[in-house]
């Protein structure tokens, strides 16, 4: 990304996550309250362990915000752990006298072998706690201002479960605005459309969970009111399919990541994938005027490495959570003995609030390729140059 630069730190039961963001223009409105939003969001969704029951997500803007509006400097936030109170002897920053044990039993697929092969740590802790999935809780809450600099702009983002083990939801999304959308998918459990598929999806995770064990799955996340554009053909790192793959690829436990059709394109002829062109008529307050429309949206919004005006559609697939209650086969770092691996709490599904994660992804690279294409300090500069030069 050119524009937006984010950066986090801290570990799963350290004493909280810090982050930083940049290039956000001055003249954004922000609170608290409003990343508090997004931040339960991410806690919610069928599966979810006993952590969320502990930690109440909270971001403090510690700086870059002034009087609730941005001020063009980096913005800076902290999410403590209430969890850490069960933590400080084990997670420590100084030297301490009591011991604590180590954790010498590999999770399969998790970071924990290559981790401590990579660094040559003796104790799996050392691994476990930076590559918990924990910190994209401060990934949401930076990702809120990005998603409010969206909002500003006519731009919404939504997401929805499609699949969680084999069950799906092959339900149309309904003609709404993207904000309803969310707000209808956050009463489910599961955060999918079908009422049918969500007692399935919900059993399905319930099934697992009794026999110690984990279910993946499907998550969709939606972008609309997009000019043409963002991105670019120039160069491979600037498509703006390029950014969003490497963004949505980051979330732990994502394996796949599809734009639009995606995979099933596979299965087409080019004359039933590619979209159609043609002229639409839309009313601008004014008068009737002509504007370039599809038939369909196949691409997912993207083509060229650039947006075209329609919905941007992506599709990420979890994989079940590694760490299970009833632990798969491991070897002992320290003794070389075969044995069950190690123990954590655990969720037995997180597809739901990788969704959510799935939509902050999305602001992020938005936010940027938008603010790449239109410029501006100020939130004012960035309306004036979208309103005088945006074409949808």
């Amino acid at each position: 990304m050119k524009k937006i630069k984010y950066l986090t730190a801290g570990e799963s039961h350290g004493k909280g996550l810090i982050g930083i963001l940049e290039g956000i223009p001055a003249g954004l409105e922000i609170s608290e309250e409003i990343i508090s939003l997004q931040l339960s969001r991410r806690q919610m969704g069928y599966g979810r362990g006993d952590r969320m029951k502990i930690e109440n997500d909270y971001a403090e803007i510690w700086s870059g915000v002034r009087f609730g509006k941005t001020l063009g400097s980096p913005i800076a936030m902290l999410v403590r752990n209430k969890d850490y109170d069960n933590w400080q002897n084990a997670m420590s920053i100084e030297s301490s006298t009591e011991s604590s044990k180590k954790v010498t039993l590999p999770r399969p697929g998790h970071a924990d072998l290559a981790g401590i092969q990579k660094y040559g740590f003796n104790d799996i802790r050392n691994v476990i706690e930076r590559a918990s999935a924990r910190e994209t809780a401060m990934r949401v809450a930076l990702a809120t201002i990005c998603r409010e600099l969206l909002n500003e702009v006519g731009i919404e983002i939504g997401s929805r479960v499609v699949q969680i083990h084999k069950v799906k939801d092959n339900s149309a999304i309904p003609n709404i605005a993207l904000s309803e959308l969310n707000d209808l998918t956050d009463k489910s459990p599961v955060r999918c459309l079908d009422t049918t598929a969500e007692k399935q999806m919900i059993q399905t995770i319930e099934n697992a969970k009794e026999n110690g064990d984990s279910v993946g799955g499907i998550f969709e996340v939606i972008a609309t009111g997009l000019p043409y554009g963002l991105g670019s053909y120039s160069q491979w790192y600037s498509r703006l399919n390029t950014q969003i793959a490497e963004s949505i690829m980051s979330i732990p436990a994502i394996k796949g990541v599809e734009i639009g059709l995606g995979f099933e394109s596979a299965e087409r002829f080019g004359s039933e994938f590619h979209d159609e062109i043609t002229l639409a008529k839309e009313h601008d307050h004014k008068e009737y005027i002509q504007n370039f429309s599809r038939l369909t949206n196949n691409a997912g919004g993207i083509e060229g490495g650039m947006s075209n005006a329609k919905p941007i559609v992506v599709r990420a697939i979890m994989k079940p959570i590694p760490t299970l209650t009833k632990p798969l086969q491991s070897v002992d770092i320290k003794s070389k003995e075969i044995k069950s691996a190690h123990k954590e709490r655990t969720d037995s599904c997180a597809v739901p609030a990788a969704s959510i994660v799935g939509e902050s992804m999305l602001c992020f690279v938005l936010a940027d390729a938008l603010l790449d294409k239109f410029g501006g300090d100020s939130m004012e500069q960035l309306k004036t140059h979208i309103n005088k030069t945006g074409k949808y």
